[in-house]
This record gives structure tokens, sequence and C-alpha cells, in this order.
């Protein structure tokens, strides 16, 4: 069968694939766009496999908050910054963050195995193939997080273009313009601030013992000459300072310096007749914990002149 431009561009299309890679599909399939499209994922997945061994560090974070009830969270990692803020990786993960939203999935391998929602033909893990191989970098979705609040709302922040993003649910009887505004401001501080936990009764008894251990420690050798009684003092004050920075109720509101996160958010709730509480939060930073490769670009040189 003869291949023509037009079958050709409508395989581009179709694939994203490059012109002489579908040319050659189509003449591998005697025409048949089905089995070029086939044809075009396995020769994907085959480039992606090459690619898997590289480290994906940059990428975004994606909210999407659904009638203020529920929010997904999702972090999917690129090789470099420069396709981080590619209109077709972006769209990607808008379309991940989605599926996470209503996917009951409860990690990322139940996830992978589901149905692609844009074409359920696919899995997610066919679709993310496809993609690494249409972008030419390695990709990776690496971890979401579903939060809902019925009995109040949830609201989302993304910070730096999807460097953080964070997701917050309360419990209030009353939900506005106002009350979002509250927990938009208490999600740009977690964003700011990296709180652990919402407030002192998350923390666990083994996490403050241990801390103790180390606290007292430290006193002892600062102070060898000070009795228990007098370190024990200066433990727990040590301690109360390290729990005001982990716990985001305790912590300063970086916006007015003479409140605590929990006082702005009881003068919200009290300007606006409502009974509210902070029950949840999730923050994602991209790239967080992953080892990055640390280029050296006139190394990369030499290698590639010893090499000619």
């Amino acid at each position: 069968m003869a291949i023509t431009a037009g079958m050709v561009k409508e395989l581009r299309e179709m694939t994203g694939a490059g012109m002489m890679d579908c040319k050659k599909a189509l003449t591998e399939t005697n025409g048949d766009m089905d089995a070029a499209v086939e044809f075009l994922r396995k020769n994907g997945q085959a480039k992606a496999e090459k690619k898997a061994g590289r480290i994906a560090a940059e990428g975004i974070v994606k909210t999407v908050v659904k009638d203020d009830k529920s929010a997904a969270i999702v972090e999917v990692n690129s090789e470099t910054d420069f396709v981080a803020k590619n209109d077709e990786f972006q769209g990607f993960v808008e379309n991940v963050v989605n599926q996470v939203a209503d996917s009951e999935a409860a990690d990322i391998d139940a996830f992978m195995a589901e149905p692609w929602a844009a074409d359920t033909s696919k899995t997610v893990k066919d679709a993310l193939v496809e993609k690494i191989a249409t972008i030419g970098e390695n990709l990776n979705i690496r971890r979401f997080e579903r939060v809902s609040e019925e009995n109040g709302c949830v609201v989302s922040y993304i910070h730096g273009g999807g460097r953080i993003g964070v997701l917050v649910a309360a419990e209030t009887d009353v939900v506005n313009d106002e009350i979002k505004k509250c927990l938009k401001n208490v999600a740009m501080q977690i964003a700011a601030m990296y709180p652990k936990y919402v407030s002192r009764d998350e923390v666990s008894q083994e996490y403050m013992d241990h801390e103790k251990e180390i606290l007292l420690a430290q006193a002892k050798k600062e102070n060898p000459e000070k009795p228990d009684n007098i370190i024990e003092k200066m433990i727990i004050g040590r301690l109360n300072k390290e729990l005001k920075e982990i716990c985001l109720l305790d912590q300063v509101y970086v916006q007015d310096s003479d409140l605590t996160v929990a006082k702005y958010v009881d003068k919200v709730a009290k300007e606006n007749g409502a009974k509210m509480t902070v029950k949840k939060f999730v923050r994602f930073e991209t790239g967080e914990g992953i080892e990055k490769k640390e280029e050296n670009f006139a190394e990369e040189v030499a290698k590639q002149m010893a090499g000619n």
C-alpha cells in the first residue's frame, strides 16, 4: 500500500512521534493506522526504558479542588526545568491530577495500572511511557494524595509555578470567601515554613522521648556543672521552642508576627461567626528527597573530545 503524506501527518498528530518514525511505522504495518500507533507505542516504550535510568528530579506539583469538599495533589517529575515548563508536560500533569481526584487507587502501583481516563484502551503507565517517548526525557509520576472534608472545606495553594503545592482541610460550619482566604493564607504559611504537624496532639510520644534524649545530651555537654533540675527545665524550654517550629498552629503567623497561626485562624473564625478547626494539610515540594545528578560541563566536553 502506498504511504501518503496525509497518512504520515495524521499519524504524527495522533501520536506526537517524528515524521520519519511515522513513515516507518506505516510502512512496517502496510498502512494500517491502528497497527502503526501500536508500533510507535512499542518503539516508544523501548526508548522510555533506555531513559528510565536517568534522574528525574525537576517537574511540577499540581492540585485540583472539587466543590470545596475534596482535592488531590500530585508530583510528576522530569529531568529538566525546561521540560517542566513545557505546555505538553503541564497538560499531561493536569490530566494526571484530575484522574487522581476521581481515582480510588491507594498507591502509585494501583494508580499506574488503572485505565487512562483520556483513552481507556491504555493504562496510566502506557500514557506515561508514550509521553516519555514524545517529550524525550525520563518522566515519573512520583506521588499523590487525596484530601476531603465533608464538614467544611479544602483549599489549595501553588507556589513558584508548581515548585511547592499545598492542600489544607478545615472543619468549619461557615464556608465563605473570608474563610477560604484565611485557609489560603494558612496554606501559604505551610509552603513557606514547612511544619511537620498540624498541632502538638499529632506528635508521637516516641518522637518526644527521642528529642528529649538528644536535648539532654546536648545540655549536659554544654553545661556539665548545672544540676539535673536546671538541665530538665532547659530541656523543656528547648523542646517547646522546637514544637513551635514544627507544629503549624504553634508557629508565628508570617503575615502578622503578633499572632500564632492558631490565633489567626480563631480571629477569622470569630469575625465570621464560625467554628473552624484545621484538620489536615499536605505539602509536596518538587524533587524533595531525590538525589540530583551534578553535571560538570567542562568534564562532559572533555569526555566528548576524547571520544572523537
